[in-house]
């Protein structure tokens, strides 16, 4: 057994809602937004914190806190240019760190 801290890749759980939401899209949203999951799971930070902590992002990705009163909350994954988002949530937990998306959306 090992005292190291959890590390990517993460695990990712969606709500009820947020799985219809995904399964009801097009193919090409669920392509985009599978894009954005893998590079969420395999982030050191998912909220990418800091000064240009996203700058090795896709363009077409820009990660957020959802309320700026609220950094360490939901976050939103912007996705083409607000075309989509996933709306999600990361809990560093010692034992077992997830991402739970709340919310999914494609246009």
């Amino acid at each position: 057994m090992t005292d190291d801290p959890p590390a990517p890749p993460w695990q990712m759980d969606w709500t009820r809602e947020a799985r219809q939401e995904f399964d009801d899209m097009p193919a090409d949203g669920r392509e985009l937004i599978l894009s954005a999951r893998a590079e969420l799971i395999t982030a050191a930070d998912p909220y990418f914190r800091g000064i240009d902590a996203d700058s090795n992002l896709p363009h077409w990705i820009t990660v957020r806190p959802l309320a700026s009163t609220s950094p360490g909350g939901p976050h939103i994954a912007d996705l083409a240019g607000g075309r989509g988002w996933l709306v999600f949530t990361f809990i560093r937990r010692h034992a077992d760190p997830q991402i739970t998306v709340t919310d999914a959306f494609w246009a």
